[in-house]
């Protein structure tokens, strides 16, 4: 599945709100790494979805809900890029999954490809919140890669908007990879 043109596409969800957070500063770099025939681009929907409420998902859902199931059902595989909030991934992120994993059996993520990144300034790189996302991301009906990429002590692991912790770029280059290679093989 393409959006129309021949160029595979990846959809990248931020869990992280903030314009300089140091989520959007790996989301880059890992978009950075695809390929030059593979087109990425980052949703600026998640912020704007309403809470999931059963109510409100009816056969004519809002217009945000279905421009976003629309922008995941378009995209050949998914990053999300999660930051730690209280040993989970944030609310935005949840919810973002909650609505692109309805309805059942129609569901927008059903056998994505995804893969898991995460920052903070812990030495832990966002784990639990990581480990939390893949979780959801399988029950939701992705496919995740087990295998995640967390950036530790993420306030000095970026210059500007460069990663310069080299093995971080050399596990983000290796996801990458791999994440291509499964919407490939798919």
């Amino acid at each position: 599945m393409t959006t129309g043109t021949d160029r595979p596409t990846v959809l990248v969800l931020v869990g992280s709100l903030r314009a300089d957070s140091s989520n959007r500063r790996l989301a880059e770099a890992a978009t950075a790494l695809l390929p030059e025939e593979v087109q990425a681009r980052v949703s600026e929907l998640p912020p704007q979805l309403p809470h999931y409420d059963q109510d409100l998902d009816t056969s004519t859902p809002l217009e945000v809900v279905s421009a976003f199931r629309d922008e995941v059902a378009g995209a050949d595989a998914v990053i999300v890029v999660t930051p730690e909030f209280n040993g989970s991934l944030p609310s935005v992120l949840k919810n973002a999954v909650d609505w692109a994993s309805r309805p059942r059996g129609e569901a927008a993520l059903a056998g994505k490809p995804a893969a898991v990144l995460g920052a903070s300034a812990s030495p832990r790189g966002a784990q639990w919140a990581r480990e939390d996302a893949v979780r959801v991301l399988k029950v939701a009906g992705a496919e995740p890669i087990e295998v995640t990429l967390g950036v530790a002590s993420s306030l000095s692991a970026f210059e500007g908007q460069r990663l310069v912790d080299e093995q971080a770029q050399g596990q983000l280059a290796e996801l990458m990879g791999r994440l291509v290679g499964a919407r490939v093989a798919a």
